[in-house]
């Protein structure tokens, strides 16, 4: 969203945030931030508590109509899922304005239990009336607006806008098809890493994970595949629930220095890791996983990505296979490890993979590129209104 409001600031849009805190908080907080040229300003509501993911905040009502009433906004963007935003329909001053809604993700996967199924039918009706008096539905990839059981309605409203990635928050020249980012030999990188960042020198191949640590991640696989795939070293950033259990995995098949915890990063730190990867592994097993985020990171940085195959996720949609990357069986550490074996024998596919990513990044997904369909159905619902 930061990444859009700027982008979308230097085509004259401008944009106030409305979002909740991220840790439990009772206090709101009025931020502003400057980039480009421009100041942003950004309401934090407090999150009194969390429900199932969702964050309770009784003060997100108020907040809303107060910026509707000072800043008399053309178009309300609203990002789902979040049940916050249902206090649009009760709202008089928000239904007087028209609403695009992004959609990240359906509530329901394959992988959720009976509790949340349960409390989905309670949430629908709901997420539904958003949908009806929405004027365009943001989603952002084909596959997971194909593959969307509540978007099946509202498909004529739908419209194909993927995510995109601001790459000056890195602070890096910006890398030519991956050639400008020159990997270090395993000698170099032991001179120039901390101990507890440097890999074994039988490592031939440094695999980078980033994401939470949790079940649909599949980051499980990914270190059982690193037992049958010996030249590999994992880097894995990220905190989680599941982070003890993948420690105790990884001491249990005797993978302990070869795969290394670095727990939550900045954005410096994250473009040092992408800089000094060979490749991007994101294993993730089911359509919680969107789009995948990190693919782009990876992709701006000229470095071959694998992903888990997910039907219906944006993941597929966001790597070409065998070009770009390569994609593997979902939940299967053979496959994924020969797909690691694959790219930690052959350096010229390596090179070749991480060239092509970086070309459909700047094609695709640079942040300039991937607003520009937001800027078509804000131009379109500003000339419908007009007629």
């Amino acid at each position: 969203m930061r990444d859009a409001m700027v982008a979308l600031a230097q085509r004259g849009i401008a944009s106030i945030a409305l979002v909740h805190r991220h840790s439990l908080s009772l206090r709101t907080t009025d931020e502003t931030f400057t980039a480009s040229g421009h100041k942003f300003h950004v309401i934090r509501t407090g999150m009194w508590a969390r429900f199932l993911y969702t964050p309770i905040s009784p003060a997100f009502p108020w907040h809303l109509r107060r910026i509707i009433k000072i800043a008399s906004p053309d178009i309300l963007h609203l990002h789902m899922p979040n049940p916050s935003v249902f206090w649009t329909l009760i709202l008089p001053s928000a239904r007087r304005i028209p609403w695009v809604v992004h959609w990240h993700s359906d509530v329901i996967t394959s992988a959720q239990g009976g509790w949340m199924r349960l409390v989905y039918k309670i949430y629908r009706p709901f997420e539904q009336a958003v949908l009806k008096r929405a004027k365009a539905i943001v989603v952002t990839s084909l596959p997971y607006r194909d593959s969307s059981q509540p978007l099946e309605k509202w498909l004529p409203k739908c419209r194909v806008v993927p995510l995109g990635v601001d790459t000056k928050k890195y602070g890096v020249p910006t890398p030519v098809g991956g050639a400008s980012t020159r990997r270090l030999s395993i000698t170099e990188t032991k001179s120039r890493q901390s101990p507890r960042d440097a890999p074994p020198t039988t490592c031939t191949l440094q695999v980078l994970a980033v994401g939470r640590l949790t079940y649909y991640k599949g980051f499980r696989y990914l270190i059982e595949a690193a037992a049958q795939a010996p030249n590999i070293h994992i880097n894995l950033v990220g905190l989680g629930e599941q982070e003890e259990q993948l420690k105790t995995l990884a001491t249990s098949l005797k993978l302990q220095d070869r795969v290394t915890f670095h727990g939550s990063v900045n954005d410096t730190e994250l473009a040092r890791q992408m800089e000094n990867c060979d490749c991007l592994c994101l294993p993730s097993i089911e359509r919680t996983e969107a789009f995948g985020m990190v693919l782009l990171e990876a992709m701006f940085f000229g470095k071959a990505t694998i992903i888990g195959d997910v039907e219906g996720s944006g993941m597929g949609w966001v790597v070409d296979d065998d070009i770009t990357g390569i994609k593997v069986q979902p939940e299967n550490s053979n496959d994924l490890a020969k797909a690691l074996n694959r790219l930690a024998t052959n350096r010229e596919e390596l090179l070749r993979m991480g060239q092509q990513g970086k070309k459909k990044f700047d094609q695709h997904f640079e942040i300039n590129h991937a607003v520009e369909g937001l800027v078509d159905i804000y131009r379109e619902i500003e000339t419908n209104k007009q007629q």
